[in-house]
């Protein structure tokens, strides 16, 4: 590539990134290094993430508060289409990552830079995250990414590396894992993990606690949507990020939200991943409950289809394609009626639907009871049958041979009445 006179590195202040700035520095000599930081929920310490990139050489630091924009813009959309990856993941991470590449553009336009950079490693799945909405937003821009380059191999040749050239590395007990973190979860892999056989720590935890250490008497709340998108726990209307937040630590004192899955990766490899999900839990059993009785059975089933494709693109770095898009279109059609109230139940790390109502919900008493109800003669059931067992009818009678093979019970043997099967 080109020699990049400025580039805008995505940027944490844990020690990948921080080495990355003299590193670039050093490689591109002359190079402007501008360190973005998108505040998605991570809880840093913002100063000292400044101070940090300052001392390792960064020409610029940008820190950008996208926390709401992360809820609105990716968590419910997400949400709505009921994505979960494989049936267990919610996506956190992914979710996060083409924001995070977004405002990376963005800055990179404003402070005229020519490249970008991330500090993914070339074995997971980000660096495609990364890379794909970098060539969706800004295709003109070089990508750089200096794990696929560079010759350090270890964690302790990186820590070498930044003392040589002056960058900040604390002296603390190492994590025997990787962490992290945003407003819909936290996430653990690597290290110890490593081993699918293996009790994640106990120590290890920080948004929820031990199921077995929760309360011993369960809370009840109610979540309300409107649309599909939840405004509201117990009558109180939140924010965004207010309402993520107070979930958060609701379900996480009942120990709400722990996932422990090994996946698949994009890349090709199976990955162990622990995930503390607390707020994001409840509120996807909530918004599948309350479709239950606001979507008709058709569309129903079928967005059950699209979800776990939906949440396919999302986990493979798709956020910004052209059929992710068209499947938003659909979700928002679906969720035109996904209004009510749903309320749950937090108990000992469980999170249990005990209720849910809707002004237009398509459940009806007098339709479902089995006491005598209104608009359903039982009477009609049998041509509605034979209709629709009609196909399979005519089938049997043109290919008997395929069909007239019962054979489940053996025939009983002349005379032997109750005495049994007939033995052979």
């Amino acid at each position: 590539m080109a020699h990049p006179t400025s580039v805008a590195l995505a940027y944490s202040g844990g020690l990948d990134t921080s080495v990355i700035i003299p590193w670039l520095k050093e490689r591109y000599p002359g190079c402007r290094v501008v360190a973005v930081v998108a505040d998605v929920g991570q809880g840093d310490d913002f100063d000292e993430v400044r101070r940090k990139a300052r001392q390792s050489g960064a020409y610029a630091v940008h820190v950008v508060d996208v926390r709401r924009a992360f809820v609105t813009d990716y968590i419910y959309p997400a949400l709505a289409a009921d994505a979960v990856y494989e049936g267990r993941y919610l996506l956190g991470t992914a979710l996060a990552r083409p924001l995070i590449a977004r405002v990376q553009v963005e800055v990179a336009r404003a402070e005229g830079c020519d490249a970008l950079a991330h500090g993914c490693t070339g074995k997971g799945n980000d660096q495609v995250r990364f890379e794909l909405a970098y060539q969706a937003l800004a295709p003109q821009l070089a990508i750089i990414a200096p794990w696929r380059e560079w010759t350090l191999g270890s964690r302790e040749e990186e820590i070498d590396y930044a003392r040589a050239h002056g960058v900040p590395v604390p002296v603390t007990r190492e994590r025997p894992y990787s962490m992290d973190q945003n407003l819909w979860h936290l996430s653990y892999e690597g290290g110890i993990l490593e081993d699918p056989a293996a009790e994640p720590p106990a120590d290890m935890f920080r948004l929820t606690v031990d199921p077995a250490r929760a309360p011993d008497v369960p809370e009840d709340l109610e979540i309300a949507f409107e649309r599909g998108i939840p405004t509201a726990v117990d009558g109180q209307r939140l924010d965004p990020v207010s309402l993520v937040e107070a979930l958060n630590r609701r379900a996480g004192a009942h120990g709400v939200g722990r996932v422990d899955i090994v996946e698949n990766r994009l890349v090709g490899m199976k990955s162990r991943g622990v995930y503390e999900t607390p707020g994001g839990t409840v509120l996807a059993e909530a918004h599948h409950h309350l479709q239950t009785i606001t979507l008709d059975r058709d569309t129903h089933h079928y967005k059950a289809l699209v979800a776990p494709k939906y949440a396919e693109l999302v986990y493979n770095g798709l956020w910004y394609s052209p059929l992710r898009r068209a499947l938003d279109a659909f979700v928002a059609a679906t969720q035109e009626t996904v209004t009510g109230t749903v309320r749950v139940r937090l108990f000992k790390g469980a999170c249990t639907v005990v209720g849910r109502r809707a002004d237009r919900s398509l459940y009806s008493h007098a339709l479902a009871t089995f006491g005598r109800g209104e608009g359903y003669d039982h009477k009609d059931a049998a041509g509605f049958i034979r209709l629709f067992g009609l196909p399979a009818k005519v089938f049997a009678r043109v290919n008997p041979e395929l069909t007239g093979r019962v054979g489940l019970v053996a025939a009983e043997a002349p005379g032997r009445g109750d005495a049994g099967p007939a033995r052979g």
